[in-house]
């Protein structure tokens, strides 16, 4: 049976085998370049941007302390408001404040979607904008999209998630006593939003894909990349013609606005069920190869390292596990018999999630929580349950989600140094008085 390259997995796998064996283009990186960043990340139990990401985890400073006289934390790059009620600052990245989220509805507002970016956002103007798509599998090519011509395509809407492959890092160190590398998410590495936008498949079809046709290169219009000493040139990532193809979204609206310049405006890559870096920002270029093609964000930078891993490394990461996230501060302190209303919310990359359970007293007992959204795939579901504590003290919330596949958040998750896929229950602390 021939692999499924629209999977990701099988995808990664495939092109890694291939690249190690030669028969993988490098696309942008000399092939030596990426060999010595290769074995250095394999040698320190993490790669690239991991490493680069431990420094900015270790310079994180939380939003209020960075406020300025507005109120907004100072984030040079990113373009809109950070107030800290809303946010976490996290190296070049802001974290949504889960708590923030509370009333909001099942997309997340604007004003208050995380932002992850490897150097700062582009400002740049949508009448200049301008899409090139190229490549040797083209019988057309090269064609170039204004904005106005990708928007006079027909459009495709749809609601989905975006995650970062890093989303609930932290809690390796902070319930697990466990190293890990990268930005020290929480859980506020995620949106959910209504996305509009053309199908890469039809700017494809009008660029004369041909049969010969392997891979599809989109490409930022941010800063080049440098780490360990190598440039790696700007974010991309390589997709199968056959996801290309498939549900892929070049998008130019989210939730019913033009895209905003931190979220990828004027024009971004959304695919449907990937890991977030998938979905590459501020498109400027797309590659359609006869070539498998390799970039360090095709596998080096997205796989699993540490004692519990194959010595060098594990198979590339595969799509988002899955979470539940109270909207509750951390550390929040509740009155004593006055009943709570407990919300949140559960997602899973691979599944729409049909069961949430809660438990109020550290795990030791645990009831279904009421859901308020039908279950989907790409997006999550909005959950609830009452509570009277009834004892003063400290205790944890806990939640954990099941998805369709029937598998349930495990008590912990499996290790790994870059700090990845963390899907453990979180203990959530709270104080009663």
């Amino acid at each position: 049976m021939p692999l499924d390259l629209s999977d990701e997995s099988q995808y990664d796998r495939a092109r890694l085998r291939q690249w190690a064996r030669g028969r993988a283009r490098s696309a942008g990186v000399d092939r030596r370049d990426l060999l010595r960043l290769f074995a250095a990340g394999a040698a320190a139990g993490t790669l690239g941007l991991g490493a680069a990401g431990t420094a900015a985890a270790a310079g994180t400073t939380e939003a209020a302390a960075a406020a300025g006289p507005t109120g907004t934390a100072d984030l040079p790059g990113v373009v809109k408001p950070l107030p800290p009620e809303l946010f976490t600052i996290r190296g070049t990245n802001a974290e949504t404040k889960f708590a923030a989220l509370r009333g909001t509805g099942q997309l997340t507002p604007l004003d208050r979607f995380f932002v992850r970016n490897h150097t700062a956002t582009p400002r740049l103007d949508k009448d200049a904008w301008r899409l090139k798509v190229w490549g040797d599998a083209l019988s057309r090519g090269p064609v170039e999209f204004s904005y106005d011509r990708l928007r006079a395509l027909p459009a495709v809407e749809r609601t989905l998630f975006i995650e970062c492959a890093g989303n609930g890092r932290s809690f390796y160190t902070t319930q697990q006593g466990q190293t890990v590398a990268g930005t020290a998410w929480t859980l506020g590495a995620i949106g959910v939003a209504h996305w509009r936008g053309a199908r890469l498949s039809d700017v494809l079809r009008r660029a004369g894909v041909t049969r010969e046709a392997v891979d599809v290169l989109p490409r930022g219009l941010d800063d080049e990349v440098v780490t360990n000493g190598v440039n790696l040139g700007r974010v991309r990532r390589p997709l199968p013609v056959s996801k290309a193809l498939d549900d892929v979204i070049l998008a130019y609206e989210m939730n019913g606005e033009p895209l905003p310049a931190d979220h990828g405006g004027p024009v971004r890559v959304v695919v449907p069920d990937w890991i977030g870096i998938s979905s590459i920002k501020w498109v400027g270029d797309i590659e359609v190869s006869g070539q498998p093609l390799y970039t360090p964000w095709n596998t080096d930078l997205y796989r699993l390292f540490g004692p519990d891993q194959p010595p060098q490394g594990s198979a590339p990461l595969t799509r988002q596990t899955l979470k539940s996230a109270f909207e509750l501060e951390l550390g929040a302190t509740v009155p004593v018999h006055r009943p709570q209303l407990l919300t949140g919310r559960s997602w899973s990359g691979a599944a729409p999630v049909h069961q949430v359970e809660v438990s109020t007293d550290g795990g030791a007992r645990w009831r279904r929580a009421r859901l308020h959204d039908v279950p989907r795939r790409g997006s999550w579901v909005r959950w609830s349950v009452p509570w009277t504590p009834r004892t003063p003290g400290a205790t944890a919330l806990l939640a954990r989600a099941t998805d369709a596949t029937g598998r349930t958040q495990p008590e912990t998750a499996a290790h790994n140094t870059q700090g990845y896929l963390f899907d453990g229950v979180v203990r959530h602390p709270v104080t009663v008085v």
